[in-house]
């Protein structure tokens, strides 16, 4: 005599829903949802251009700054039609801008990456700051990628895996000041675009990357994920 067919429970239903939706989140990358190697590509060409238009231009402050702005323009366009945020796109082109001006203002080739030098500086003390305060920028970040707004920082884990991983984000600010500084004192415009571009996309990458395992080996067994923080209050 067979027994009846087996149906799963509403139960099992929402377990294996739950696992699945862990997995989904474990075998995401932090590249996967910030998208940020593709936006550190872009702002390395108005740098690279400045540079190019500059050696061409007899080191022309002005051949330099046009090739820069043009390029930043027309990467501005691009940006747009392949659907990245208008304003996440007008702040890179004002960036831009800034930096060209700075340059012209000051008659000096190598203070068009001065805004880059204290925007690192900043950069990495305001992430530090964060994680001092319990409120790690990497846990901002990816908490409204996902729609969270602060619901991640109700889940205690999830605070200190992100604290975590920002660590490794504070480290590449720190790094890129170390490289740029003596190099913007020294005026070595070409090697501050060799040190740009290598301090960019690569290094952007790599946090990415370091970053992911630091959280995920974090995160305590069982986890759901980044996805679906613990709320100590729903349990």
């Amino acid at each position: 005599m067979t027994g009846a067919p087996q149906h799963d429970t509403p139960a099992s239903a929402d377990a294996s829903e739950g696992s699945a939706a862990a997995d989904q989140s474990r075998s995401e990358s932090l590249a996967d949802l910030l998208g940020g190697r593709r936006g550190a590509v872009d702002a390395t060409v108005p740098p690279v251009a400045f540079a190019v238009g500059w050696l061409l231009g007899g080191e022309s402050l002005w051949v330099g700054v046009g090739a820069a702005v043009l390029t930043g323009a027309v990467v501005a366009v691009w940006r747009l039609r392949r659907g990245d945020r208008p304003r996440s796109v007008l702040i890179g082109l004002l960036a831009v801008c800034v930096a060209a001006l700075i340059a012209l203002r000051t008659g000096r080739a190598a203070d068009f990456f001065l805004l880059q030098l204290l925007s690192n500086a900043a950069s990495a003390l305001a992430w530090a700051v964060s994680i001092v305060l319990r409120w790690p920028l990497l846990g901002v970040v990816v908490g409204a990628a996902l729609g969270q707004r602060t619901r991640w920082r109700r889940d205690a884990a999830l605070v200190r895996a992100y604290g975590r991983g920002s660590w490794i984000w504070t480290a590449t600010y720190l790094l890129r000041v170390a490289v740029f500084v003596p190099l913007y004192l020294g005026g070595q415009v070409v090697a501050l675009v060799v040190a740009r571009v290598a301090l960019t996309w690569p290094l952007v990458a790599v946090a990415l990357a370091v970053s992911w395992v630091v959280v995920r080996r974090s995160l305590p067994a069982g986890h759901p994920g980044l996805r679906h923080p613990v709320d100590p209050a729903q349990r």
